[in-house]
């Protein structure tokens, strides 16, 4: 996430909204480093799209702006959001990018109804929900199977049997999540283990381990509520930038885990620069994973 604030010199409100700002990017666990660009000159002030000082960019977009409102070096007319406003901007924005990469650009991962591709997805789901595995291909309609797959809602291998289907992992995976009174199975990232409990509506248990440490994380999940141990645990959301995959489980699955701290986090997204991504705060990434897979087995 770019994080941009853009002032006049000397503006009186430019430190407040860099003091708030700092504290509601603690809050949701924003760990990107604030840009700070000081515009003196109206030829500045168009070139950054400048309307009233001080103004907050994230990725590009200024979540406060108002339509009709003129670029100007004066101060901006608007109070200085509060830390609870931009606390929702960070969330809302981060929400947007990582629900697109995880959730079928913005389609979201529950299947239609036509052509029984949801009655298929969720008999699916419930044989892992049940069992822990997979059912074979010889029991499903070959169709119906091949559309989920090229629409990305499951992963047939090479031989035409399931592969995944969002969250669940046919194959072993760093994210083991045991259902309180049902099978382990393993989750095709750290997000998809955080939606498990909702889609289910029963208790989990989320092992995994930081890529970085190998220190084990624990995630309790029950009632709507989560245990996090160690409590400094936070989720990277990344997928890979130069990769042209459709497909979630081949662009990003492999770069969203759970790290003890975001420092441990930061290394490793510094080691790896061919993925782009951010540090997610425990309940931004909970309330993630709730929103992409919580409704998959509604009817």
């Amino acid at each position: 996430m770019e994080i941009v604030l853009v002032s006049v010199p000397g503006c009186p409100n430019a430190p407040v909204l860099a003091d708030r700002l700092a504290r509601a990017m603690a809050e949701v666990g924003v760990a990107d480093t604030v840009l700070r660009r000081t515009v003196s000159t109206d030829e500045e002030a168009r070139r950054w799209g400048l309307r009233g000082s001080p103004m907050l960019l994230v990725d590009g977009f200024d979540p406060f702006g108002v339509a009709g409102m003129p670029i100007s070096m004066s101060c901006r007319l608007q109070k200085v959001p509060s830390v609870a406003e931009l606390r929702q901007a960070l969330r809302r924005t981060s929400a947007m990018v990582w629900s697109d990469a995880l959730g079928r650009a913005g389609a979201g991962r529950r299947a239609p109804v036509d052509g029984g591709l949801r009655a298929v997805q969720q008999r699916v789901l419930r044989s892992f929900a049940r069992t822990g595995t997979a059912l074979s291909r010889a029991e499903l309609p070959q169709q119906a199977l091949t559309a989920l797959h090229e629409a990305d809602f499951l992963r047939l291998d090479e031989h035409g049997e399931i592969r995944a289907v969002y969250p669940f992992s046919a194959v072993p995976t760093p994210h083991r999540v045991q259902i309180v009174g049902g099978p382990q199975v393993y989750a095709m990232c750290a997000i998809d283990a955080l939606g498990m409990a909702a889609m289910l509506g029963r208790d989990v248990r989320l092992e995994s381990a930081d890529p970085v440490t190998g220190r084990p994380i624990i995630v309790e999940v029950s009632g709507g509520g989560a245990v996090w141990s160690p409590r400094t645990a936070v989720v990277f959301a990344g997928q890979q930038a130069t990769c042209c995959a459709v497909a979630a489980a081949d662009a990003c699955c492999g770069s969203i885990n759970f790290f003890t701290d975001a420092r441990t986090a930061q290394s490793w997204a510094d080691a790896h620069p061919d993925v782009e991504g951010r540090i997610l705060g425990q309940k931004e990434a909970f309330e993630l994973g709730v929103a992409i897979f919580g409704s998959l087995l509604d009817p």
